[in-house]
């Protein structure tokens, strides 16, 4: 029953539905549903009257889910916490959540809902929905068993804030250069095609001899202007063909970027906290330590860490010691494995895994803040590069002719 569950929940098709308001007025659109059913109990959840429906195939038919926001999962999280830990049982509690996350997130907590009523257990609604990570699920089901669920999602609640910091501090890395760049390739290509052919035109007819290399630049100036088309046409294909190996290329540029000085430290600092958040949060819900790596390596994807942390969970399920095995995860910093050892001394790995995800997302802020100021010159001496280059091929036969004059 529960695998039905999941493919009906799993399986949508998308609608385009007349319904009608409460004050009578007509509202036309189109919204994912497992069924004409389902549809019509999401528009009255929404005080609408559903009128007419039409399946559209083609558009995001059985499709699965998209995973959950991380913002949205910690507002989740935090309502249920809230709600739980003041003894409002989870049906209503559910109910509550609705009315707090995001309107696109309402018919899955919706769902949540009915199937806990139902009898379901709240580990495998989420499951069925097919948005929840399966770090979460493991979490939720854990927790189901020690009758702490209320703990567990409060945990989460902090857990997927500090991760929504860290993929910001990410975002705004990515977007700095990124943006730098776009502007220098944008005002390059205007000034190839339209500025630097109308230059070297004027300088030919008035008999300057040209350097090869403003000649070699003027002639590409020419060629791209004169072929706008085909040259807008190969750009073109080249994304087409980019965006079918995008796997392959995300791969090559993390491998690369892995290995450069400073966003190496970030990167790693990154997989720590993000490794941390989940082992505090499986230790929080009574998660046994093995099983909780298996879980959080799935979280981590940087080669190393990953391969060392697989070695040290299957050695502990061998009968190997914590604090020897900890040693030999060297992708960590000295004084991370330090703390990792005394914690498992003194029983309480859970707070110190806390309090390392809390170190790890401070120490991705301080790392990410120098990366950018690293990135600022070196982001000048590019732009000079692309820029200053072609501004260099117009001056070296201006100067010449200046002096011809002169």
């Amino acid at each position: 029953m529960t695998t039905a569950l999941a493919k009906s929940s799993n399986s949508q098709s998308a609608y385009f539905y007349v319904a009608a308001g409460v004050t009578g007025n007509r509202k036309l659109g189109f919204r994912r549903a497992s069924s004409p059913r389902h549809l019509a109990e999401q528009l009255r959840r929404e005080q609408l009257v559903p009128l007419k429906n039409w399946s559209v195939p083609g558009l995001g038919g059985d499709e699965p889910a998209r995973k959950l926001k991380l913002k949205d999962q910690s507002e989740l999280n935090f309502q249920l916490s809230q709600l739980l830990s003041r003894g409002v049982p989870l049906v209503e509690a559910l109910e509550v959540a609705a009315s707090a996350v995001s309107p696109a997130v309402r018919p899955i907590v919706e769902r949540l809902r009915e199937s806990v009523a139902a009898g379901t257990s709240f580990a495998d609604a989420c499951r069925a929905t097919n948005v929840f990570d399966p770090v979460t699920i493991g979490i939720y089901r854990a927790s189901e068993r020690t009758g702490d669920l209320a703990g567990a999602a409060a945990q989460l609640a902090i857990t997927f804030k500090r991760q929504l910091a860290i993929s910001g501090k990410a975002i705004t890395l990515l977007i700095y250069p990124v943006l730098v760049l776009s502007i220098s390739v944008i005002v390059s290509v205007l000034m190839l095609t339209v500025v630097v052919p109308s230059i070297g035109k004027s300088l030919k007819a008035s008999g300057v001899e040209i350097p090869t290399y403003s000649a070699i630049v003027f002639s590409t100036g020419e060629f791209m202007r004169d072929n706008i088309l085909w040259c807008g046409l190969a750009v073109l294909v080249l994304s087409t063909i980019a965006v079918f190996v995008r796997k392959f290329i995300f791969a090559a540029f993390n491998r690369f970027v892995r290995k450069l000085p400073f966003i190496k430290d970030v990167l790693l600092a990154q997989e720590s906290a993000r490794f941390f958040n989940v082992m505090s949060s499986m230790t929080h819900s009574g998660v046994p330590l093995s099983d909780g790596l298996v879980l959080a390596t799935q979280a981590v994807s940087d080669p190393k860490l990953s391969r060392e942390l697989v070695r040290l969970r299957t050695r502990l399920v061998e009968g190997g010691v914590l604090r020897q095995l900890i040693e030999d995860v060297h992708t960590l910093p000295l004084a991370t494995r330090r703390l990792m050892i005394a914690g498992e001394r003194s029983g309480d790995l859970q707070t110190v895994f806390n309090n390392l995800a809390a170190d790890h997302a401070d120490e991705v802020d301080r790392r990410s803040t120098r990366l950018l100021s690293a990135m600022e010159p070196l982001l000048i001496v590019m732009m000079f590069l692309m820029i200053g280059s072609l501004l260099l091929s117009i001056m070296i036969p201006l100067m010449s002719l200046a002096n011809q004059v002169g």
